[in-house]
């Protein structure tokens, strides 16, 4: 005879908040913990290439990596989770991030003041590779992960907190460092980023349960044939809806990726200082991190539309205003040219943080519970190529015209993006099916 809690397993009695708890050491520590250091070292990236004997252009091509790896990495990770299961591929490539950079730190380092050569540059071009490789692994595996111990009643709120996680750790990266360089070189960070990691990775070997999305045990020959049946069938079902969602996201994430390039360049187009500049992001992250846990709760009681319309357009006109305010504006004197940046800044600001962790939810939504990692990675990789074209498409516009043009490009993808969702996610329910309005 069964209990009531046995014949409906699908019902967790547990709190929002104990949810939520439970994940910390699993999930949210770590993930803290790897963005601490990878917002550290990202900055000095441009500045130790230099020093190493780059030129200015390919130093900033390094950038590049980063863009492919989410557009090809993706699928080989899923491969790699299902596998061997995320908690040993999150821990072999969390490793691999502390020898790297513990390596460039040792091999790197001295050679960090004009004293590189043609294989300090080399050892730096292999270790952002292999950087790009695990974090695709670390990224795709905790997603997975999320999906399955998430109730459906309150996974927006718990991606929107990884969401908001990662924010925190983009904040404190580099203020730390700051402090690490000021106590020693920028080769340092290296260091800071290898002893995050591996702290990181302990947290997963020890708290993420063995088994998530590992390989699956083998069904009968039959059995294996008509599951491949059904599963071409759904494939196409499943393709079409990621698609029909992913067009409409898409320009969200281009825009996230676009907007470290156009405000700086933009603000300092308007002859703003870099303090300026740096205190407007600033303000901008912080009014973001004030609207992670809103923003799931907004999506687990009125839908995904609720947030991810009104994330896109917001964060659109913005970029719309920073355009008409950064020509209008121009010449006018410091204190208009810093209210062009501002207050446009904080209406991207603003839909960004509402949308924290929309696009990772939306990719649960539209996966499948079976087969969700490989489903997941199809998702990313389609989400990378937006990543990879939008600093493109601003390289492209602005050999030709100023970069108020980018600016009004990307924002004109981001309401059409909007606008498009605003059709198209009433279809969508967070189990993946579709209804009516």
């Amino acid at each position: 005879m069964t209990t009531p809690a046995q014949s409906s397993p699908s019902r967790d009695p547990r709190t929002p908040a104990q949810v939520l708890r439970s994940l910390t050491p699993s999930v949210y520590a770590p993930t803290l913990l790897e963005f601490i250091g990878l917002a550290a070292l990202m900055p000095v990236v441009p500045l130790l290439a230099r020093d190493l004997g780059f030129s200015i252009p390919h130093a900033a091509a390094l950038s590049v990596i980063f863009g492919l790896a989410s557009f090809l990495g993706p699928i080989p990770a899923g491969r790699l989770i299902s596998r061997i299961g995320a908690r040993s591929a999150l821990v072999i490539t969390g490793v691999l991030l502390v020898v790297s950079n513990l390596a460039a730190w040792i091999l790197i380092g001295p050679a960090v003041g004009g004293d590189g050569d043609r294989t300090h540059r080399l050892m730096l071009i292999g270790l952002l590779l292999v950087m790009a490789a695990s974090i695709q692994v670390w990224q795709l595996g905790r997603q997975s992960y999320l999906g399955t111990a998430l109730p459906p009643s309150m996974r927006a709120r718990g991606m929107t907190l990884f969401g908001g996680v990662i924010r925190i750790g983009e904040v404190l990266g580099p203020l730390l460092g700051a402090m690490v360089i000021a106590l020693g070189s920028m080769a340092w960070v290296f260091g800071l980023f290898a002893v995050s990691a591996a702290a990181g990775t302990v947290m997963i070997a020890l708290f993420l349960p063995p088994g998530e999305a590992g390989p699956a045990p083998a069904a009968p020959r039959g059995e294996r044939r008509v599951r491949t049946a059904a599963r071409i069938r759904l494939d196409r079902a499943v393709l079409r809806r990621m698609v029909a969602v992913g067009v409409g996201i898409s320009p969200v994430m281009m825009a996230r990726v676009n907007r470290p390039v156009i405000v700086p360049l933009l603000g300092d187009a308007l002859g703003l200082d870099p303090t300026w500049i740096s205190i407007v992001f600033g303000v901008s992250a912080a009014l973001e991190i004030l609207l992670v846990l809103p923003a799931g709760t907004l999506m687990d009681r009125w839908g995904r539309a609720a947030v991810a319309v009104p994330c896109a357009l917001l964060m659109g006109v913005g970029f719309l205003l920073l355009a008409v305010l950064g020509t209008t504006l121009d010449g006018r004197g410091q204190g208009l040219a810093l209210v062009a940046l501002l207050v446009p800044s904080l209406l991207i600001g603003l839909g960004n943080g509402l949308g924290s962790g929309i696009v990772m939810t939306l990719g649960i939504d539209v996966s499948p519970v079976h087969g969700r990692t490989t489903y997941l990675a199809w998702w990313n990789t389609m989400l990378g190529a937006g990543r990879l074209t939008a600093p493109l498409i601003v390289t492209g516009i602005t050999l030709f015209a100023p970069v108020a043009v980018a600016g009004a490009a990307t924002g004109a993808l981001c309401v059409g993006g909007g606008l498009w969702l605003a059709r198209i996610l009433p279809r969508v329910t967070p189990s993946g099916s579709t209804r009516r309005r």
